[in-house]
Order: C-alpha cells, then sequence, then structure tokens
C-alpha cells in the first residue's frame, strides 16, 4: 500500500444514534486518517476501556493511507450509559457495531479487537456474509479462562476514586502493568482518556460502573467459543501475551489446528513478549507485525495469510 502522509495528531471525535433496548443512545467514535479511504479498520477496546487506547496505533495506521474508526462501546468513554445493567449484552454491542458500520458506507472493514474487543470481532466474523476482511485478536481466542474472568469481575465490581488523574495513572501502571513497557506519555495518555470527574470531587473511571453486572455470578468453568471460531473463514491474526492468563498457550495451538481460517492456512499466530493480558499495541515492534498482516507485501487477498505460531522480539 502506498504511504500517504497524514499529520494529524487528533481524532475526528463523530456520535451516531443506535437503537438497543432501552431506546436510541449516543455511540462515540474516534476517526483517523482520510474519510473516503480505501480501507477502513475498525479497533475496538477491552471491557473497561475505550478507543483512545489505539491512539497511537491509528495515527501508524492513518499515515499508509488507511481510515481507522476507534469506537467506545455503550457506557464507556463519550458513549452514553445504557439505561438498565442488563442491556449490555453481546447482542447490544453487535447491534452498536453493525450500526457503526452501516454508518461508514463500506462493503469491508479489518477488525482489531483487544479482549472484549475480540469477542465481538468473533461474533460479527463468525456471521455469513460478514463485512469483516481481516481480523486481529489481541489476547482472545476461542476458550477463555475463567480464573481470568473471575479477576476481571472482581477489578469491575469495585467502585474506584481518585484524588487526581496522577493517582489514577499510577493505579493504571499497577493494574495494566501486563500491558507491556509504556513510556510515561503512553501512560499519562492511558490515565488522562481513563479518568472522568467525580462528583464528590476528584476522578472515577469512564465507565458506567454497571458493566460488572454481567461478571456478579463468579464464572466457575472457561468460556468456550469453538462455535464462533470454527465459522471464521477470513485471515486471522492472533496476538498472546507470553504472559497471558486469559489465553493459554494450548487454545492458540487447537485454534491453529481446527477451523476453516486455519485449514485454509489463513491463521498466524504471534507471541508478544514481557506482556501478559493484553498487549497495549503501542509497541513498535507489535504495530509493525500488525501493518505486515493487514497489508501483506506481493500477496494476494485471498489465502495471504499463513498457519504458523512465532514469537515477537522485543523492540
Amino acid at each position: 500500500m502506498a504511504r500517504r502522509q497524514d499529520n494529524t495528531t487528533e481524532p475526528r471525535i463523530r456520535q451516531l444514534s443506535v437503537l438497543g433496548r432501552g431506546g436510541f443512545r449516543k455511540l462515540s467514535y474516534a476517526e483517523w486518517g482520510p474519510a473516503k479511504a480505501t480501507r477502513t479498520v475498525i479497533c475496538m477496546h477491552g471491557v473497561s476501556r475505550t478507543g483512545r487506547d489505539f491512539d497511537v496505533l491509528a495515527q501508524a495506521l492513518a499515515a499508509e493511507g488507511v481510515r481507522v474508526v476507534a469506537p467506545d462501546l455503550p457506557g464507556r468513554g463519550r458513549s452514553e450509559w445504557l439505561a438498565n445493567p442488563a442491556h449490555y449484552t453481546d447482542r447490544a454491542y453487535t447491534s452498536a457495531l453493525s450500526t457503526l458500520i452501516a454508518r461508514l458506507d463500506v462493503e469491508q472493514v479489518d477488525w482489531i479487537g483487544t479482549s472484549l474487543g475480540g469477542h465481538i470481532g468473533m461474533m460479527l466474523a463468525s456471521e455469513s456474509s460478514t463485512p469483516i476482511r481481516r481480523l486481529v485478536l489481541n489476547d482472545f481466542g476461542a476458550r477463555v479462562s475463567a480464573r481470568a474472568l473471575r479477576r476481571i469481575g472482581v477489578y469491575l465490581g469495585k467502585r474506584w476514586r481518585f484524588e487526581s488523574v496522577d493517582e489514577l495513572e499510577a493505579h493504571l501502571r499497577d493494574i495494566h502493568a501486563p500491558f507491556g513497557k509504556l513510556t510515561d506519555e503512553q501512560w499519562r495518555h492511558l490515565a488522562r482518556h481513563s479518568a472522568a470527574p467525580d462528583l464528590a470531587g476528584g476522578f472515577r473511571f469512564h465507565f458506567d460502573p454497571a458493566i460488572g453486572m454481567r461478571f456478579a455470578i463468579p464464572i466457575y468453568l472457561d468460556v468456550v467459543l469453538w462455535q464462533l471460531w470454527d465459522k471464521i473463514d477470513c485471515p486471522v491474526l492472533l496476538l498472546r501475551g507470553e504472559d497471558s492468563d486469559l489465553l493459554s498457550q494450548s487454545t492458540t495451538r487447537d485454534m491453529l489446528n481446527r477451523g476453516p481460517a486455519a485449514m485454509a492456512g489463513q491463521v498466524t499466530v504471534v507471541e508478544v513478549p514481557e506482556c501478559g493480558h493484553a498487549p497495549a499495541l503501542m509497541d513498535a515492534a507489535q504495530i509493525a507485525v500488525i501493518k505486515d498482516f493487514l497489508f501483506p507485501a506481493g500477496a494476494c487477498e485471498a489465502g495471504a495469510g499463513r498457519s504458523d505460531r512465532s514469537t515477537l522480539a522485543s523492540a
């Protein structure tokens, strides 16, 4: 793909109304790169994060002439909270993102999903006539550790409050250490977009505490999603943090040996060193792997992937 210069350092923030249980709600998304680009990439964040986690990656992809769209899921970031905790469902998320794809007026998109964002990507990619052309799963796969989900549930169940953004940043550096080695500027970026003013003074997290209700009942069995994986036939890049507690090596091995994408040689597994759940995708080496997958040099789109395992060298 020919490289185009894009000096934009801030995204265009847009909104659209999406219909779900309880009526219409505003869904916010950040958009980078040319609005009329021939390629569109959607970056989907994890359960308690926002689309602004992808700013570094989005700028790198926009510099290649790609339009990058990073939504905030309902109840996160700039998107509206839903009326009832029970409304935060997989169906609500896939419906909202399908509406967004329709707004973008494109036939196909590439999808980069971290954790829950990967789950949403798998659900959409498994549907017939899916618009997803290439799928990046960042530390998410066809079997999800119950132990990791319990850890996430405990975290979401707490009401966090911070006296300052500095205090919130210190918390993020601790709790999200598995993201990998980030610069001070990158940690500050995450903190700034994770904070919202608290009515009692100070700061809270940007997300609706009600999203944690989904984890109110502890999960004791791994969540199995082979019924999705066995329908996905597009090229897939599977990134795994080498210390991940959510995605096991045995699951990635199994994903390389079943399903139409793997049987067609279109699955690539890359293990990211010095990361757990989940790599932040801010590191130059991680971004390079994603670029190579999205824009394979000299490869046809059909069958352009490969079914293998490799380890990402530290940058």
